[in-house]
């Protein structure tokens, strides 16, 4: 879309090193401020809530396709029986650990890499990271598929799966699995573009291929017309297909110079600083993942113990949970490019604007739907089966999760913006109190009782431990050594 970004004298002059930006920020801005790309310069220097809420609006649509596409297979795949479903809720935790991993953690750090680059006004840098990023998320996707190819099965049995529900579970783990190279290709090249502050390309390229492929899902899954009857697999072999087709249009894109950022091997060496720019928030952000996910995945082995219905149930009702994740990272795409892009052009105090203005409206949004579904779970949970143990166990679920969702939302952008200003570790302890909170809590419960309720109100106090601490840990100045210098320039608007 943009054509310059800044003069040719100044993007050979753009210093290899990458440094803090943080630290720069504390010095204060420099002498000579770099030349910007208008959609850069709309970052910096647009007013906060209307630029947010304009980033937002399609990383949100791009994100509900997505997770639509979840939904409409297990619907699909709940006409196939309660094992199935029971065998497809097993495999979820895993599949939305590497794609949370993908898209929204280590995504997040090639997003929030761009973003500072391009806001301290090295594009050369800019080009040279988007490389890099393809090259992590190409590594990432093959260690993906080599653990859960040998070691799905076990996985699955330790999570309480026997019998047919843990045979559809390795049939579905294999097929979706094979091709994890396909999803982190596809989330890494979009990350690069979010990194920029687009947000439209990416959603435009998902909503097209959602609309191919959710009529495609129930052709593979029940042999509909030319098509062959391949079961619980057929839904993944059709996720695969839409992960090929998107990862060449964003590669296309990314490699015709319409993009802020230009992927090209013409003159381009591999350099660990920026690897190590990438990796230093992606890596902490993929253990925060692996966290929430181990959370889900303990609370589903809890659930395990008493039977396939019960697991179909808590994971209908998890993902809901599952959804507000993807809702939420509509509004953190936007926060990672904002706060990157603030905090690399030395405006701090613009970054925490931001990310409270994004905080806010996440936990008002998320509040509003876990309260609905906890006043009327039915009405989410035989949208997939009317079993009556599973319709209990979910509904008891979101009676109990549901009305602290808002703490949920308010946790989760928090972290966005964390990745955006390169800040992790309150987030990642914020987290790890939450599993410790989730496993210990739902393990007492259990023994004490037996009951499912109890497991629930242990997860209900996990998530607001959750967002209380980010909410404490950004207010208190964990982004800086001291905190910013300065006040908002009198023309600032939220």
């Amino acid at each position: 879309m943009p054509t310059a970004f800044m003069p040719a004298a100044n993007a050979a002059a753009s210093p290899a090193p990458v440094s803090d930006p943080l630290l720069l920020a504390e010095q204060g801005s420099p002498e000579v401020p770099p030349r910007y790309d208008p959609r850069t310069r709309a970052l910096i220097e647009g007013p906060i809530a209307p630029t947010l809420i304009r980033l937002a609006a399609p990383n949100v649509l791009v994100m509900l396709a997505q997770t639509s596409v979840g939904l409409v297979e297990t619907y699909f795949i709940g006409k196939l029986g309660t094992d199935p479903l029971a065998g497809v809720a097993l495999v979820f935790p895993v599949v939305m650990l590497m794609q949370m991993m993908s898209a929204g953690a280590m995504g997040g750090g090639m997003s929030s890499a761009i973003a500072r680059a391009l806001g301290a006004g090295r594009r050369a840098d800019a080009n040279a990271l988007a490389l890099h990023a393809l090259l992590i998320g190409l590594v990432f996707g093959l260690i993906f598929t080599i653990a859960l190819l040998f070691g799905g099965e076990p996985l699955y049995a330790l999570m309480g799966g026997s019998g047919a529900a843990l045979a559809a579970a390795k049939t579905y783990s294999s097929v979706v699995f094979s091709g994890a190279v396909l999803v982190w290709m596809f989330n890494s090249l979009a990350n690069v573009i979010r990194g920029t502050g687009n947000m439209a390309f990416p959603a435009l390229v998902t909503c097209a291929g959602v609309v191919v492929l959710i009529p495609l899902s129930p052709c593979l899954i029940f042999g509909l017309g030319p098509f062959p009857q391949l079961g619980v697999a057929g839904g993944a072999a059709a996720v695969l297909l839409y992960y090929a087709i998107g990862s060449a249009v964003f590669a296309a894109y990314l490699r015709s110079g319409r993009c802020v950022v230009r992927l090209t091997l013409k003159g381009m060496r591999l350099r660990w600083p920026l690897f190590a720019d990438i990796l230093r928030v992606g890596a902490v952000a993929a253990l925060i993942t692996v966290q929430t996910n181990l959370t889900v995945a303990i609370a589903t082995g809890f659930v395990g113990a008493l039977g396939p219905a019960a697991i179909a149930g808590y994971g209908i009702g998890a993902r809901l949970e599952y959804l507000l994740i993807p809702l939420v990272f509509g509004l953190g795409g936007p926060l990672v490019a904002m706060v990157g892009t603030n905090i690399g052009a030395h405006r701090p105090d613009r970054a925490l604007r931001v990310a409270w203005i994004g905080a806010a409206i996440a936990a008002g949004l998320c509040e509003l739907i876990g309260i609905c579904a906890a006043a009327e779970p039915r009405a989410w949970l035989t949208l997939f089966d009317n079993a009556p143990d599973m319709i209990d166990a979910g509904s008891r679920y979101l009676q109990v999760v549901g009305p602290v969702y808002g703490l949920f939302g308010l946790g989760m952008a928090l972290y966005f913006a964390s990745q955006g200003a390169g800040r992790l570790l309150w987030p990642f302890l914020a987290n790890l109190i939450r599993l410790l909170i989730a496993a210990g809590g739902g393990y007492i419960a259990l023994r004490a009782s037996g009951s499912l309720t109890g497991v629930f109100a242990a997860l209900a106090v996990a998530l607001c431990a959750f967002g209380l601490i980010n909410a404490a840990a950004v207010a208190g100045g964990s982004w800086f050594a001291k905190p910013p210098r300065g006040n908002l320039p009198p023309q600032e608007t939220i």
